[in-house]
């Protein structure tokens, strides 16, 4: 009869000696996924694992080690299945994972059950469901209560991931900001790296919508670190994303040459390195962004559908809604405006499903940015409708603008529809007040939210709005003197190390 695993070790060695083994290879293993190299991580569990959708062999293992082993072949489960695109991979990550996670609270190991936990958190984090990774997230920090724990540090940052991609990127920098001392701390390199690559794209997200110079050198300064960090600990895959990161910066500053350049570096990674078609998508759906913002929109469009093909395939299904918005755009740019519309339809629908309502959001957004002329005022009302709704409680300054435009741009095609053949008589709206007054007040509103997120300097409000600093000085002094107050005086600010062009 054949052996399992288990009675194979206790067969060559004492048991002491076998769990001691057993062990060993779950530590290397876990060092393996940790750096990036799932396949490899895999084949150091052969023995006991044959693979993603076959159970681990746990007879014979005491309670721990199957918990350990239930845990490592679930997170592995996840990232393979994200890295291939392997439908219903994470469904059997997140099973596999709850069930050591049950164990490990029936041993009263709370560091273990705290980690499941945020290992969970990711599964629920890929497939779009950012309220319950969220959630799940949280129940790992109770769980821990003052403990200290490296799994805190796990759940802070996962959180905080979580909130940036959910456009609460206010609250994304309070929690990173209240755990840096934490992470200073941390003698672990990986998590260092990570933490600063975080730190690195929220700021870089701030100072990109808020024109903040000053939030965007300290990005620059936060993706260096992550690069040394990263690279002590051997973390190719995170540092293929601080690349990609850069790359983003650099096009939306209109330096392209550069923001190729570390594309290209990603890339190489996730192609040659990693062998990740999950990653690879993400670095392409920004290459494809950056083609749309240097007008190359027939090589946005081919890489972006290409990408969206990709991303059909697995359980990503937020990622997925991303691409099909930028495809869509490409397409939009194109003038193939029913195949956009479509896509955007898809993207919005996708993103519902999944539990993501701001990817959605943003999707209803672009499609007010880019279709506006083919659509009627109705369309467009019911599309800002559902985008207000779905971002509702979004804090990222550059999506409150665009929310506060398409408000103008459906007002504005209202009118121009209820003005046709109507003479100058005012127009009235659902309010029962005139075009004029509803243009005033979202004007009014828009302007309040740019004060806001300029700390009151009239100068940066001015060009987060993209108008003069005069300009805005005289709206404020004329017909926006409710908004005064809001003003503050202008604070001196370093020089920055970086130009916008």
């Amino acid at each position: 009869m054949k052996m399992n695993p288990v009675e194979s070790l206790q067969h060559q060695a004492p048991g002491a000696t076998a769990r001691l083994q057993v062990r060993e290879l779950l530590a290397r293993a876990k060092e393996l996924e940790e750096a990036g190299k799932f396949e490899e991580a895999r084949l150091t569990l052969g023995e006991f694992w044959q693979g993603l959708g076959a159970r681990p062999q746990v007879g014979g293992l005491e309670e721990s080690l199957r918990a350990d082993l239930l845990l490592r072949v679930g997170t592995l489960s996840g990232w393979i299945g994200s890295a291939r695109q392997i439908p219903g991979a994470q469904e059997i990550a997140k099973d596999l994972i709850s069930e050591s996670s049950a164990i490990f609270e029936k041993l009263g190991q709370i560091e273990k059950v705290a980690e499941a936990r945020v290992d969970l958190g990711v599964c629920y984090w890929r497939e779009g469901a950012l309220d319950e990774a969220r959630i799940t997230f949280d129940d790992g920090l109770q769980r821990l209560g003052n403990l200290d724990s490296e799994q805190r540090l796990r759940a802070l940052l996962n959180k905080a991931m979580v909130e940036e991609v959910s456009s609460r990127t206010k609250e994304a920098l309070r929690i990173l900001s209240e755990a840096e001392a934490l992470f200073e701390a941390s003698s672990n390199h990986a998590l260092k790296g990570k933490f600063h690559n975080e730190f690195g794209t929220v700021l870089k997200n701030l100072g990109l919508a808020g024109r903040r110079e000053d939030y965007i050198d300290r990005a620059l300064m936060h993706y260096t670190a992550a690069s040394v960090e990263l690279e002590q600990a051997g973390q190719d895959r995170v540092r293929a994303q601080v690349e990609n990161n850069l790359g983003f910066l650099f096009a939306h500053l209109q330096r392209f040459e550069e923001a190729h350049e570390h594309l290209d570096r990603a890339t190489l990674s996730a192609v040659r390195n990693l062998d990740d078609k999950g990653l690879r998508a993400q670095f392409e759906d920004t290459r494809a962004r950056v083609f749309i913002a240097q007008g190359r929109f027939d090589q946005a469009e081919g890489l972006a559908r290409s990408t969206v093909k990709i991303l059909r395939e697995g359980d990503e299904q937020s990622l997925l809604a991303e691409v099909l918005t930028t495809h869509a755009t490409a397409l939009a740019k194109l003038g193939r405006h029913a195949e956009a519309l479509a896509m955007f339809n898809e993207a919005v629908s996708v993103a519902g499903l999944a539990g993501d309502p701001e990817t959605g959001g943003i999707a209803s957004l672009t499609i007010i940015e880019e279709l506006a002329p083919v659509l009627s005022p109705d369309e467009l009302r019911s599309y800002y409708k559902s985008a207000e709704s779905a971002l509702a409680q979004t804090q990222h300054p550059g999506i409150q603008f665009r929310l506060g435009e398409c408000a103008r741009s459906v007002l504005g095609n209202e009118g121009r529809a209820a003005t046709s053949g109507a003479g100058s008589k005012p127009i009235q709206t659902a309010a029962n007040s005139s075009l004029e007054e509803q243009v005033l007040r979202y004007e009014g509103e828009l302007i309040k939210r740019a004060l806001e997120t300029s700390d009151g300097s009239v100068t940066r409000a001015a060009r987060l709005l993209g108008v003069t600093h005069q300009g805005l000085a005289f709206i404020l002094n004329g017909r926006q003197k409710n908004l005064l107050p809001s003003r503050k005086p202008a604070k001196p600010r370093r020089r920055s190390i970086i130009r916008y062009h």
